[in-house]
């Protein structure tokens, strides 16, 4: 737990963290790929949303370093190896779930 004052620097951080959240979409695609490593067309396919919007989100939410990408051959396979980003987002969700 982070326990001294929080700088403007980090302050900042987070927030950026947090609004790249804010589209459920992203969110659902984290969440996803929080779960295990999957492709493009099943993220899209279970957040339900086309292809071309999931990769359009997707390429943020890697870009910010919420989740990584591995290649194999022309697939790409996202998934979340941050165990602070999944912790936030289960976290979020139980905090949902109890209101």
């Amino acid at each position: 737990m982070h326990t001294s004052e929080p700088t403007a620097a980090q302050l900042a951080a987070a927030a950026r963290t947090f609004s790249l959240l804010v589209p459920p979409v992203r969110l659902h695609l984290v969440w996803l790929a929080a779960r295990g490593e999957h492709d493009v067309g099943t993220l899209a396919a279970q957040a339900g949303v086309p292809i071309a919007t999931a990769s359009q989100h997707l390429a943020k939410l890697r870009i910010a370093g919420l989740i990584k990408v591995r290649r194999h051959g022309r697939q790409h396979f996202y998934t979340v190896d941050d165990p602070h980003i999944s912790t936030l987002v289960d976290q979020m969700f139980d905090h949902v779930d109890n209101r």
